[in-house]
């Protein structure tokens, strides 16, 4: 018998760490699901590259299962932690494996170790995170490599000195995140969901991932197009450049040179393109973009990148209606609130596949337009609006409180008297949402403050945006408090469209109407408890009512209207108004008929 246990026991040991590493995740909870939730393979998890704007070829995907813990706030880092969590999904998401809440009081630890590739040898390694809401602390083998605070902008952390000279290096994250209990911007997150309002995402929502460089490295890249000069100028940052040190830039379309620059390193470039290629929804064409760092003529870092020609501005009409403009021609620009939601991920969708399919519908739907509400995206998301070709209105997450709100009166809104900190934590967000995503295309407008949530110092704030980015629109306060600044009047009103207000010196758009609810059994996130601001019980009545608001909106648009938003692209949480259910499995209206009516509003403005 002793013999018999001899060989077993081993063999009970082998098969006891041999667990599978998918028996150690499974999505929480009972909640509806995409069918993108099915097909995840947790060491697969969004394994693309994060950063398309700036490409290399070494890097490494940290997403995977990792230990976590969640600890009163001003714990230790934990001995032993609770289980894994399924990184990069928020702890109260299904898909992170774990849905439990954080909230203000506790401090959310992460624990994982990783091994540098030898590859990598004698190259510095940079540690990237693409969000984490909201402090994030960040340790490496025991020694503390930084902080970061912002819910919506990447970070990164170089660990080469840290690093132990062979083997696995620990990595340690703690965050804490006092979601609607602090000033800081958080969109539609509240610890007590109901209504408009969703569940709290805190921690990692997007990819981790490790970098190697050389020690002169392209930091990061800016473009700026002008189709009237025919050029594009490429700003470069640089880590480690020296006096000589040389900048070589090259745009390609497909293997022919459109045009190559150099210059020394800190100068910016300009390109000429000569008869160039017009991006628009229609042809949204990109040019390749190859920038060098030279020393002595050798390249010590090379990245790709891509850029696209196109133009946005204002202009008044034969009418004297200030109309917006898309390369130098009158263009009504119309598409739904998309609050990029997910049931199973909530911040994060399940799948790269998942985060383009809602803007393939929104152009199948025949729209040109994305307002992308109180969220900031993967920077993955807007290089698939520059690719597949859709505009977008980008918002700033709200935060902090809101002052009384009215939108039927010019100039006269109230606003908030924020605290010190909380205006430098909005002003440091805003800056770094506009750095991250001030080369995609796609971007024609920025919206600072919505319907008065956390809206302060209005007039500064248009004015710094402007100047900061000239080469896109202001739209200052989308739906009300409005005041003499910025670009863009945008009026709010549901659940028709109405022109309640016209300003002759500015460009006047509809920012949000609609909302017609179907409320599907079996694709519903509260069964119980949902709602939008008008009901109907099938596809038939809910498509004429969208067709009738259509017609009504046609008809503004030739009254004044530049662009319209219609509300939403699917159900969030109880919010039962989208063109699909939150699952995104069916569409709530008829496609066809919706398109045939959104090309006809469109080609309003079209000569």
């Amino acid at each position: 018998m002793q013999s018999v246990a001899k060989f077993f026991f081993p063999l009970f040991l082998l098969c006891l760490f041999s667990v599978p590493i998918v028996a150690q995740w499974a999505p929480a909870g009972d909640k509806i699901k995409t069918k993108w939730a099915e097909q995840i393979a947790v060491d697969k998890v969004l394994p693309e590259y994060p950063r398309p704007q700036l490409v290399r070829k070494d890097w490494k995907n940290l997403n995977g299962l990792w230990d976590y813990a969640i600890l009163e706030k001003g714990k230790a880092e934990p001995q032993q932690f609770a289980g894994k969590i399924l990184v990069p999904f928020a702890v109260e998401s299904s898909l992170s494996g774990v849905m439990q809440e954080v909230g203000a009081e506790k401090e959310l630890w992460y624990h994982t170790r990783f091994e540098v590739p030898t590859t990598w040898k004698g190259k510095d390694v940079l540690l990237h995170f693409g969000a984490v809401d909201w402090r994030a602390d960040v340790w490496i083998n025991d020694i503390k490599v930084g902080t970061h605070e912002g819910g919506y902008t990447p970070f990164s952390f170089d660990l080469t000195p840290f690093l132990s000279a062979e083997g696995s290096q620990k990595l340690v994250v703690k965050v804490w995140d006092p979601t609607s209990d602090g000033p800081q911007p958080r969109g539609k997150q509240v610890t007590k969901p109901e209504g408009i309002w969703y569940t709290a995402v805190t921690g990692i929502w997007q990819t981790v991932w490790l970098e190697a460089l050389p020690q002169q490295y392209i930091l990061d890249l800016k473009t700026e197009t002008d189709i009237d000069a025919g050029s594009v100028r490429v700003a470069t940052q640089l880590k480690g450049a020296s006096f000589g040190d040389v900048v070589e830039v090259t745009a390609t379309d497909g293997d022919r040179t459109v045009a190559t620059a150099k210059g020394a390193a800190g100068q910016d470039l300009v390109l000429a393109v000569a008869d160039a290629r017009l991006w628009s929804p229609e042809r949204p064409f990109l040019y390749d973009l190859r920038v060098r760092l030279l020393r002595a003529g050798k390249v010590v870092d090379e990245v790709e990148s891509y850029f696209g020609m196109r133009k946005i501005a204002m202009k008044k009409d034969e009418f004297g209606i200030i109309r917006m403009q898309l390369n130098n021609e009158d263009y009504f620009q119309f598409g739904p609130l998309d609050q990029g939601w997910w049931p199973d991920g909530l911040y994060t969708a399940p799948s790269d596949e998942a985060l383009r399919y809602d803007i393939e519908k929104t152009k199948e739907l025949g729209f040109n337009l994305i307002r992308k509400h109180v969220k900031v995206e993967p920077a993955r998301w807007y290089t698939h609006c520059d690719r597949l070709g859709i505009l977008v209105w980008q918002d700033m997450p709200n935060g902090d409180r809101s002052p009384q709100w009215q939108n039927h009166q010019y100039f006269e809104g109230t606003e908030l008297k924020r605290s010190p900190a909380s205006e430098a934590i909005y002003r440091k967000e805003w800056k770094g949402i506009i750095d991250l995503l001030d080369s995609h295309p796609s971007i024609v407008s920025w919206v600072p403050f919505n319907e008065a949530w956390g809206q302060f110092k209005t007039e500064e704030i248009a004015e710094w945006t402007k100047a900061y980015d000239p080469s896109r629109l202001v739209n200052a306060a989308s739906g009300g408090n409005f005041y003499r600044t910025g670009d863009i009047v945008d009026l709010h009103n549901y659940p028709g469209p109405a022109m309640y207000l016209y300003d002759a010196e500015r460009t006047n758009v509809l920012g949000e109407y609609g909302g017609i609810g179907l409320a599907l059994e079996g694709h519903l996130w509260k069964p119980d408890n949902n709602w939008g601001y008008v009901k109907f019980k099938n596809s038939d009545e809910t498509t004429a009512q969208y067709l009738q608001y259509a017609m009504e909106l046609k008809k503004l648009v030739k009254a004044g209207f530049s662009g319209a938003i219609y509300t939403q692209t699917t159900d969030v949480e109880g919010e039962v108004n989208g063109f699909m259910t939150y699952d995104r499995k069916v569409d709530k209206m008829d496609i066809a008929r919706v398109r045939k009516m959104n090309q006809e509003i469109i080609g309003v403005l079209k000569k």
